[in-house]
Order: C-alpha cells, then sequence, then structure tokens
C-alpha cells in the first residue's frame, strides 16, 4: 500500500527565519508560522483559534527565506511532516514535529507584514521549491553532525 506524507500551509510567520548553517554548508532555516480558523463556542459565538507549525527549510529555499522573509508575512508552505528525536540538557528525550518545506511561495506585497524588512521585495508570487535547485536532495540526518538548531 502506497503512503502520502503531504502538508499545505498559508500562515503569516511568528518570527524572522533563523538561518543556519550544517558543518557541510548546507543552509537550513527555522521558523514559525501561524494558522488561524474562525469556530464556533458552545455559546454560538464564532472565535479565532490559532494553530503554531514549526517550519523547516533547506539549502537555496532557506537561504532565500532568510533574505526575504521576516514576522508577520503572509507564505504558502508545502511539504511533509517529520518527527526528530533530540535529548535536552537532562539527557532525556524529546520529541519536535516539524514540516519540513519542498515548496514555499511568498503572498505578502511589498511592505505587508509585521517585520523590520521595509526595504525587502514581494516577490510577485514566485515559488521556490526542490525543482529550482538543480537536482538538490534533502541531506540525510547524521547522528555525529551537530543539529543547527
Amino acid at each position: 500500500m502506497a503512503s502520502l506524507n503531504k502538508v499545505m500551509l498559508i500562515g503569516n510567520l511568528g518570527k524572522d527565519p533563523e538561518v543556519r548553517y550544517t558543518p557541510s554548508g548546507t543552509a537550513v532555516a527555522s521558523f514559525s508560522l501561524a494558522t488561524s480558523d474562525r469556530i464556533k463556542n458552545k455559546n454560538g459565538e464564532w472565535e479565532e483559534k490559532t494553530e503554531w507549525h514549526n517550519i523547516t527549510l533547506w539549502g537555496r529555499t532557506a537561504e532565500i527565506a532568510g533574505e526575504y522573509l521576516s514576522k508577520g508575512k503572509t507564505i504558502y508552505i508545502e511539504g511533509r511532516l517529520q518527527t526528530r528525536k533530540w535529548q535536552d540538557r537532562d539527557g532525556k528525550d524529546r520529541y519536535t514535529t516539524e514540516i519540513v518545506g519542498e515548496k514555499m511561495q511568498m503572498l505578502s506585497g511589498k511592505g505587508e507584514g509585521g517585520g523590520q524588512g521595509g526595504g525587502q521585495r514581494s516577490s510577485g508570487g514566485r515559488s521556490y521549491g526542490q525543482q529550482e535547485q538543480g537536482g538538490y536532495e534533502e541531506p540525510v540526518f547524521n547522528p555525529d553532525d551537530e543539529i543547527p538548531f
């Protein structure tokens, strides 16, 4: 039986992307993305419910995110869910579920969003993803490498 792991989100950045590099020099960007839904509460009143998602981008897409994205910008992300296991300072196992973005499209126009990137340009709806990276494949996680975040 085939399986499918696909996530598509449109939301606003909760913080500026943090871009780091693996020991081999591959860019990795991480940031939070907020999506909101309107739901009726038990009193029949509409409420807005916000869900926060951890986003990770790799390679050229990560570099573009670091250059053009800022807190408050609206983007479309397409990717897959991934859960990582790591150890905290006390040596206890912890788990982080994130969306590994494979495609990204900037939706905010010039000057939109709450970030401090006043001089940043709009992408004009341009989409970024694996196909623009010359066959780029996400690096395989090596447990001996330091995780950059």
